[in-house]
């Protein structure tokens, strides 16, 4: 039973963001602390998880990635109740009267900069809970309620057109210039979230124009899976301002953007400095991969990247871990937090792409 309940890791992980922001002031840095602490030391002291485990009910497996999206909407409306002048669906009042904390009086005290870490947890949170189960959803394309409940849950980060150009984009070019979400070597993880953002909905738009294009539809129109999407963003921008007026809508629109950027960092981490011919099939090598345990608990095995490229029709239970394929230095949120200091993420991966380029850059590697 284990092996199913150690995907409920991202349920878990988000308790101490809800416990945070009811206790208010400096307890709501507990969600951003707790993820820190949990995924890059437990990765760290936990090891590799190289296992394969046979799974006869995928339908449980199924049911978590589905249960992210009340997930989801719940940190919503948590971070709208933190700064709401209201007490939203009467929570602090259940709270007081389930507990004797008076949450309300506590929500009082909070101060600007109070929200900063607050921020930052949630938009690790989206980038767990919605964006990451978002992925497996979405590349389910001939399943019509999982392509709706993923592109709701991308919209949570502003980036429903993920799930065009990642299927029918990324996957077809990726590393090649032609792939907004392949960093080359020597770009920072800055550069990278500007030219990611910008080249990955430049290029949902185009994949888009084309595929209306070939089904004769009108580009302007509810056919347009791209506009569809910001129409989503925008209905949750819309409730967020009716249920928080202006804090509530400036509150989440930083989260959703902290959230986009955290997906472009996932991205850097993961395909940084590879190199690929056009023509060339897409092979396990042409991705940074990690058998670290903790993280692929927490991201439904997103950390076994090398065999979801090789075989994106895959659900993620049957990803294998490709332990010989290039590796990530540590696990993913540690890679993240290296790549955000750019002299040690290069000091770190030169030589790994020396490698890289040793072992696989004679079987047609772009120079």
């Amino acid at each position: 039973m284990w092996k199913y309940l150690k995907f409920c890791l991202f349920h878990a992980l988000t308790l101490p963001f809800f416990i945070g922001v009811s206790l208010g002031g400096l307890w709501m840095a507990l969600g951003l602390g707790c993820l820190l602490l949990v995924i890059v030391a437990g990765d760290v002291l936990a090891g590799d998880d190289k296992t394969e485990p046979d799974y006869h009910h995928s339908w449980l497996l199924n049911g978590l990635l589905y249960s992210s999206l009340p997930l989801i909407v719940l940190l919503f409306f948590s971070l709208l109740w933190s700064v709401s002048s209201q007490d939203l669906f009467g929570y602090g009042q259940w709270l007081h009267q389930w507990s004797g904390f008076d949450a309300l009086a506590a929500r009082a005290q909070n101060q600007w900069w109070h929200y900063l870490p607050l921020s930052a947890g949630a938009a690790l949170l989206i980038a767990m809970v919605a964006t990451v189960p978002a992925h497996e959803l979405t590349h389910r394309t001939s399943n019509r309620l999982a392509m709706l409940v993923g592109r709701w849950l991308l919209a949570f980060s502003w980036d429903s057109s993920f799930s065009i150009e990642h299927v029918y984009g990324h996957h077809r070019y990726v590393g090649t210039a032609r792939d907004p979400a392949t960093a080359p070597r020597g770009r920072t993880v800055y550069a990278h979230i500007l030219y990611a953002t910008l080249g990955g909905n430049i290029s949902a738009w185009q994949i888009e124009q084309n595929r209306l294009a070939r089904l004769k539809q009108p580009l302007l129109s509810y056919h347009n899976r791209f506009l569809r999407g910001v129409a989503m963003s925008l209905c949750l921008c819309v409730l967020a301002y009716a249920l928080a007026g202006w804090q509530g809508l400036l509150l989440f629109s930083l989260c959703a953007l902290l959230a986009k950027a955290t997906l472009e960092v996932v991205n850097y981490i993961e395909h940084y400095g590879i190199e690929r011919p056009l023509n060339q099939p897409v092979q396990p090598y042409h991705s940074w991969n990690s058998t670290k345990r903790i993280s692929s608990w927490a991201s439904f095995n997103l950390t076994r990247h090398s065999h979801h490229h090789a075989r994106a029709q895959l659900p993620f239970y049957q990803l294998k871990p490709y332990p010989e394929a290039p590796n990530l230095p540590t696990g993913y949120l540690g890679s993240m937090l290296l790549a955000l200091i750019p002299p040690l993420w290069f000091r770190l991966m030169t030589p790994k792409l020396a490698q890289w380029d040793q072992q696989y850059g004679g079987q047609g590697a772009r120079r």
